[in-house]
């Protein structure tokens, strides 16, 4: 988080103070910055799936304070085969991303005493289906590329969003996942 920290009122809906004391606790015990999330996703129909998301594990305890899980429904347009019962993964995916940037930016905007009037994301995947169809063992299944374009309406020079939004891209959970390899298992169960 900023060095600076304006901990006077809640900037953009964020209590500053704490994200002070989580920052405070974190650096006195490494472990409670460990968490584990969990998503469980059934098949419906075609294209269709849903996912529910409910508790995670997180600070060192398990988290109780979702009542109900959330549900998050992804099919295909009809073009590849769905009914448009939600958006499909990919476009999910930058879902997650505009979210995790727009979690980052606000909080440590916050955080640095800027207050932030409007934020949006317009983004865009390029995907070509022959990887996914099997039809190409050189073209990738997934994303050749993404981007991403954000506007920002602050009290703050443009150098200072622009630092803040460099400091956010490198502290982005979903972002460091989309850029970097990370190990995935995936197993039969019996």
């Amino acid at each position: 988080m900023a060095q600076q920290v304006d901990t006077t009122s809640r900037p953009n809906g964020v209590d500053v103070e704490q994200l002070v004391r989580t920052v405070a606790a974190i650096r006195a015990q490494p472990d409670l910055a460990r968490f584990t999330f969990r998503a469980r996703t059934q098949w419906q129909n075609g294209g269709h799936s849903r996912t529910t998301i409910h508790g995670f594990f997180g600070a060192g305890t398990e988290d109780t304070s979702r009542t109900a899980p959330f549900v998050l429904e992804g099919d295909e347009p009809p073009v590849l085969l769905g009914s448009n019962q939600g958006p499909n993964a990919v476009e999910a995916v930058l879902h997650a991303l505009a979210s995790c940037l727009a979690v980052g930016f606000v909080y440590n905007a916050a955080a640095q005493g800027i207050r932030v009037e409007s934020l949006d994301f317009d983004l865009e995947g390029n995907l070509d289906l022959h990887g996914f169809l099997g039809l190409s063992n050189e073209v990738r299944p997934g994303y050749q590329g993404v981007k991403v374009i954000y506007r920002a309406k602050t009290d703050a020079p443009r150098e200072k969003v622009e630092a803040l939004c460099e400091y956010v891209q490198r502290t982005s959970p979903v972002l460091d996942i989309l850029r970097n390899p990370v190990p995935v298992s995936v197993t039969l169960a019996d």
